[in-house]
Parts: structure tokens; sequence; C-alpha cells
């Protein structure tokens, strides 16, 4: 079975109805989750952790879908 990587970080948005953060460089790194249910898990924390401020969300994003494994390329290759 392929491994399915996820990324859980967040941090404080300008608007709380939009994905746009503040201050990238404040951007909580939350870690790097080897499936979706711990990323979830760690997601819920983070997000319960911080309930009480409207302004700040945090994401999975799946690692997994930036790139075809199976298609041949360089280890630094340039995603998207």
């Amino acid at each position: 079975m392929a491994q399915r990587l996820h990324l859980v970080f967040g941090g404080e948005l300008v608007d709380p109805t939009k994905s746009v953060f503040k201050d990238v460089d404040d951007i909580h790194i939350v870690g790097m989750f080897p499936d979706y249910q711990s990323a979830y898990d760690a997601w819920k924390a983070e997000a319960q952790r911080t309930v009480d401020n409207a302004h700040m969300r945090y994401f999975i994003a799946h690692i997994h879908l930036l790139r075809d494994e199976a298609a041949e390329a360089s280890s630094t290759e340039e995603l998207g």
C-alpha cells in the first residue's frame, strides 16, 4: 500500500472568511502524518485548542496528492 502523507498546519488569518494568513512566518506546523486519521486527530486537537480565536484556522494538506509517484521525475522537481 502506498504511503499517504498529510501535513497539518495553521495560523491566524487576516479575515476568518478567507484562507489568507496574517503572518506566514508565524504559521504553526503541527506535523507530518502517515495517514488521514492521525492527521485528522492532530487537526481536531489544534482546532479545539484554539476555538476561542475566530481568526485561527488549521488545515490538512494531502501531500500524497501533490505528485504522481508513478511518473519519473527529479527529487528536486518544482511542484505544480
